[in-house]
């Protein structure tokens, strides 16, 4: 959900005003989490690394034993959640694909499994292909459904998303709460998405499920930090790590809080590196170059840019960043063309409102503002409530000359600049 992914934390009384937040009023403690930044390690690497040997000594040994590959592959998976090298996630999908070939994708849970490795892959056409497999196999319909949901949702076809999503209908449910939530949250009713989410975490805490309350806790230190509610987003992540002291997205979440509320840029680096040590991923050097923007030094803001597409080149990533891409490219009038280009991609990998709001943007960059404006009216207007987004219609209005519809999208932003990040401060005030 993951840029829902949070963006990063804010002396006047003016500056009070416009939205921002003194530098002084600090939220963070080093003496709360500096214990995660320095561990040597990390007990479920650990765990899937040994269960990895294990599983492949009993698969050698016994070859036509197909369940085994399975359990390769869910430990693959681990090791990608917690060290981002895309290596391991394509060798997860490498051992779904010939266990589903050796089952002639029969086996609805080895299918959806392998679904749910193309969603992480930003492959949400082939997903879909097989969660409606999965799904005419029969077995295990509601987990199908779920699925089906979760990939509706990223194509954009809301419609098929609610029918899944009523289907599988049960208040007392933690997989129907979550994603009721991310249904509000889609259609902009971000307090009815935290109660949800609440909810869910209630369920996760009253079972003493590690795995749900992990979950929980950091999907609600997005939705907290979007709804503003910085202390509550902050306490989530410290919540998330105690549990979890590996947990590299809640330091990340963490970092965006000492950045864009407080506006510590060396604490946040400091984060940021000891994070890129154990899980090393590309967006980690945006970031870095956002601070660098932030503080004026331009020649690290470039300096971590270049290192951001060094390695995207190094690493295939297939369309995994190609919303980070067109984003970069868009800002430059030399490399617009490019963002135009990688924004027709998406629109056609998963056509939904923000995939369009690229579109626009991209557009707009290259000088055709009605093009833009078209776009943005027919596709984004009401459809998605992403601050980045409505700063993006903002600027299209101005562009076409619509002042007036320019006005309320400038006062929403102002009380959204803790999530867009210090640099639009100055972006939104000029709207």
């Amino acid at each position: 959900m993951k840029t829902l992914k949070t963006t990063f934390l804010f002396v006047f009384t003016t500056l009070l005003l416009l939205g921002c937040e003194s530098k002084s009023e600090e939220i963070t403690s080093k003496e709360d989490y500096s214990k995660y930044l320095s561990l040597k390690d990390n007990k479920s690497l650990s765990f899937a690394h040994k269960e990895i040997d294990f599983w492949q000594k009993k698969y050698n040994g016994a070859p036509n034993q197909i369940s085994y590959l399975s359990q390769l592959a869910a430990n693959y998976n681990t090791l990608f959640e917690y060290t981002g090298d895309i290596k391991n996630l394509y060798k997860s999908e490498d051992l779904l694909t010939k266990s589903n070939e050796a089952y002639n994708y029969s086996r609805v849970s080895t299918v959806r499994s392998l679904a749910r490795n193309y969603i992480s892959q930003h492959r949400f056409k082939e997903a879909l292909e097989l969660a409606n497999k999965a799904l005419a196999i029969g077995e295990g319909k509601k987990e199908t459904q779920k699925l089906l949901f979760d990939v509706q949702m990223e194509l954009g076809n809301y419609p098929e998303a609610v029918k899944n999503l009523n289907a599988i209908r049960d208040m007392n449910s933690f997989d129907y709460l979550i994603r009721l939530a991310k249904w509000n949250d889609h259609k902009g009713d971000l307090e009815t998405a935290i109660t949800f989410m609440e909810k869910a975490r209630d369920i996760a805490e009253k079972e003493d499920n590690k795995v749900l309350k992990i979950w929980s806790y950091s999907n609600l230190g997005d939705f907290y930090g979007h709804s503003g509610r910085i202390q509550e987003s902050y306490d989530s992540y410290l919540k998330t790590l105690a549990l979890d002291p590996n947990y590299s997205y809640a330091l990340k979440g963490i970092a965006w809080i000492v950045f864009s509320k407080e506006r510590n840029v060396n604490e946040a680096n400091r984060i940021i590196d000891a994070i890129a040590a154990t899980h090393n991923t590309p967006d980690f050097y945006l970031l870095k170059s956002q601070i660098a923007q932030f503080e004026g030094n331009k020649s690290e803001e470039v300096k971590n840019r270049n290192a951001y597409f060094s390695m995207m080149e190094k690493n295939n990533y297939g369309a995994m960043y190609n919303k980070y891409n067109a984003l970069i490219y868009a800002d430059d009038k030399q490399t617009a063309q490019k963002a135009l280009e990688i924004a027709k991609i998406e629109v056609d990998h998963r056509p939904t409102a923000d995939s369009y709001d690229l579109l626009a943007w991209a557009y707009l960059n290259v000088g055709e503002n009605k093009k833009a404006l078209e776009i943005a009216q027919n596709h984004v207007v009401g459809k998605s409530f992403e601050p980045k987004v409505q700063y993006h219609l903002a600027m299209i209005y101005k562009s076409n000359n619509l002042a007036l519809k320019t006005k309320p999208i400038k006062e929403e932003l102002l009380s959204s600049l803790y999530e867009l990040g210090p640099n639009f401060e100055k972006k939104v005030n000029q709207l």
